[in-house]
């Protein structure tokens, strides 16, 4: 498949899957958390595949999985959920594939717990520029706001995780 071709929503899920999970984990901090963004995200890939413009895909793919994680950001700002208690009964669900834990455990602990401190639009911008390896102008396009903006969210972002780690 070329850049010049649109792929077809397997080929998202089977080529990028790998791509989404990361961002996904970075952005919640959370296994279980970031298996659902995924799946959010899979469900707007297949919806807006058919406006897909042949470009950069990973560009795309952050985008929609950035918009979705603040979305659902803001979506529990206005209704907390209250998390029901451990149930020692329930089965526990399957551990995740060694590379794709691997991948969510590549951060330090003190830094991961660090990033998971930050507000989410700040964490977003770091986590689009640090992780992702996007430009500033792609996350400008990626969240939808000037490219001043995403300088200082990376900058208060970047300064949050360095008291935070000091």
């Amino acid at each position: 498949m070329t850049s010049s071709e649109v792929p077809t929503w397997e080929e998202i899920a089977r080529h990028h899957g790998r791509f989404l999970y990361t961002v996904a984990h970075r952005l919640t901090g959370s296994d279980d958390d970031a298996k659902d963004l995924v799946q959010e995200v899979l469900i707007r890939v297949r919806r807006g595949l058919s406006t897909y413009q042949p470009g950069n895909l990973e560009g795309w793919l952050s985008r929609i999985t950035t918009n979705a994680f603040l979305d659902e950001v803001r979506r529990r700002r206005r209704r907390p959920v209250e998390r029901l208690p451990d149930d020692p009964e329930r089965v526990v669900p399957p551990t995740p594939g060694a590379d794709i834990a691997l991948d969510a455990e590549a951060l330090p602990a003190d830094v991961a717990d660090a990033l998971r401190g930050l507000p989410p639009e700040y964490r977003a911008a770091v986590v689009l520029c640090d992780v992702v390896g996007m430009s500033y102008a792609e996350i400008s396009e990626s969240l939808v706001v000037p490219i001043g903006t995403v300088r200082s969210r990376i900058h208060r972002g970047r300064a949050l995780l360095r008291t935070a780690l000091t």
